[in-house]
């Protein structure tokens, strides 16, 4: 059997329905249950962020979860396959008179994704001062909190509607399926079976 954990909401259901294709069978979580057993198949609702450990630690074999999320956490995971579900962009938001001055010596950022906002803007030679926040980030720099947000965008409705822009676009994103390493090898064959039938579904 090979467990599969899925972030709860649209990429949980999308993931569900190429299963549903490739084995012609339905495959629906009963209502507020997180545990889905169906033939040779387990899959587990967790949150987003916490997909990456529960592969990572073994209690499932395979994972689909967001590139960003991936990065973000650099966990020693097996990247199997982009599905291509999920986009969204990692992006710099500032406020609508604001522009990003990437000469300046320092720059003051909320972001939930710490790593990623670090990362790139060090890659430009700018100390950063990182604020970490878990939701409302886009207040941030409209009441001085910082310079600018690192965030998830989507179609951007929600920056615009706040009185922010896009400045600059740190990656693209999508859902990726990941393994355990050490599933990888104890269950290569099923893990390769799977890979190529939803490789062939996607590719079509």
């Amino acid at each position: 059997m090979l467990t599969v954990a899925l972030p709860k909401g649209r990429i949980a259901e999308e993931t569900l329905e190429i299963f549903e294709t490739i084995f012609d069978e339905k495959f629906v979580f009963e209502d507020r249950k997180l545990i889905l057993e169906k033939g040779d198949f387990r899959f587990l609702l967790v949150r987003n962020q916490d997909v990456p450990s529960y592969v990572l630690y073994g209690s499932a074999d395979l994972g689909v979860v967001g590139l960003d999320v991936l990065e973000e956490k650099g966990l020693d995971l097996v990247r199997l396959l982009d599905l291509g579900i999920g986009k969204c962009k990692v992006c710099i938001g500032m406020k609508n008179e604001d522009e990003l001055d990437l000469t300046k010596p320092e720059i003051t950022v909320a972001s939930k994704m710490e790593n990623i906002a670090k990362r790139y803007f060090e890659s430009k030679a700018m100390a950063v001062n990182v604020i970490k926040l878990y939701g409302s980030i886009e207040l941030a720099p409209l009441v001085g909190l910082s310079d600018a947000i690192v965030d998830i965008v989507e179609t951007g409705t929600t920056m615009k509607q706040n009185g922010l822009k896009v400045v600059e676009t740190i990656m693209e994103s999508s859902a990726h399926l990941i393994a355990n390493k050490n599933s990888f090898i104890s269950k290569k064959k099923e893990i390769l079976e799977l890979y190529e039938k939803i490789q062939e579904h996607i590719g079509k």
